[in-house]
């Protein structure tokens, strides 16, 4: 096989990626000019200029044209406690990341100023249909959490004893389900205080309080087995 036969798959690949951005941009757009529900899949079609059928073979909802782009932060509590520190315990991790995030700004945490993600926050959050549609992310996240979490050890042999088996399991399913949603509500509790008008650098301060009462909360419960 030649060196260009190696290169096509990647080269198609990119051009598919590109395709599928191009047509995100194009809808985004739409939405964010006219509203979600008042602009239809024709009308995304006829002003990226390609067919129905085309765009549904990159995207097969209309959700899906806006939050494919949450979709590099899927998996992303797993990654940290795959990548915490030796003797780090997992909760310890997910709150020192939290917090780096909410420096930096990040828009995974609801905290951005800028205002193209303030204005796809807006969007995201203020459509129901796509607020509905993040559980589907939210499943995910807790079914990849929790599987690093067993794969820690952090939860062996507390309460029920090394050996626990399946008590195990339903621990780092627990665990992982609170963890997740905490992120999520914190996530829309920083969205709502800057969207109230709150100045950001106010807002931070609030948001790295409300990040820290939520996860001695979590500690509260978790901390025997993942704290």
């Amino acid at each position: 096989m030649s060196e260009q036969q190696e290169q096509q798959p990647g080269l198609r690949e990119r051009k598919k990626q590109r395709t599928r951005q191009a047509l995100s941009d194009v809808a985004v757009a739409l939405f964010l000019e006219h509203g979600f529900d008042k602009v239809s899949v024709a009308d995304i079609a006829a002003a990226a200029e390609v067919s129905k059928p085309t765009l549904f073979r990159y995207f097969p909802t209309k959700e899906d044209l806006v939050l494919h782009r949450i979709a590099d932060h899927q998996g992303e509590a797993a990654r940290v406690v795959r990548g915490r520190e030796p003797g780090q315990s997992p909760l310890a991790a997910l709150r020192a990341h939290f917090h780096a995030r909410l420096d930096a700004h990040d828009p995974v945490t609801g905290f951005s100023d800028h205002p193209a993600v303030r204005a796809f926050h807006d969007l995201v959050y203020g459509t129901p249909s796509l607020l509905a549609r993040t559980v589907g992310f939210t499943a995910r996240d807790e079914k990849e959490l929790a599987d690093a979490l067993r794969e820690s050890g952090a939860g062996a042999g507390a309460g029920a004893g090394a050996g626990a088996g399946a008590g195990d399991e339903l621990t780092a399913w627990l665990a992982a389900a609170q963890i997740v949603t905490v992120h999520h509500h914190l996530a829309l509790a920083n969205w709502r205080t800057l969207t109230s008008g709150c100045a950001p650098s106010e807002a931070l301060v609030r948001a790295h309080a409300d990040a820290e009462r939520a996860f001695d909360l979590l500690g509260a419960g978790l901390g025997g087995h993942y704290g």
